[in-house]
């Protein structure tokens, strides 16, 4: 899989946030946020194809947790990353 790049995160008062349209019909706009967490799982994998297994061995190298949490929040991240339409697969 791979990051859409075409949405690009803005740095707004001290926030990490990506702005995207909510749908053809209306003019809103919706707002998805990160946590430090999140932006730096996103600018790690933002420019390659990866994997899970590629976001896991990334969290237990820089964060130093068991590969079994690593995994839980790696699903939780991508399931995210898909919710909001951030995933080019």
């Amino acid at each position: 899989m791979k990051i859409d790049c075409r949405k690009k995160i803005h740095h707004v008062a001290n926030e990490h946030i990506i702005l995207q349209q909510a749908g053809e019909v209306s003019d809103m706009t919706k707002v998805v946020a990160f946590n430090d967490t999140a932006l730096e799982l996103y600018e790690a994998m933002k420019d390659k194809e990866f994997s899970v297994d590629d976001v896991v061995n990334y969290l237990v190298a820089q964060f130093d947790v068991e590969p079994s949490v690593a995994k839980h929040d790696a699903e939780a991240w991508l399931a995210q990353m898909r919710e909001h339409g951030l995933l080019a697969e």
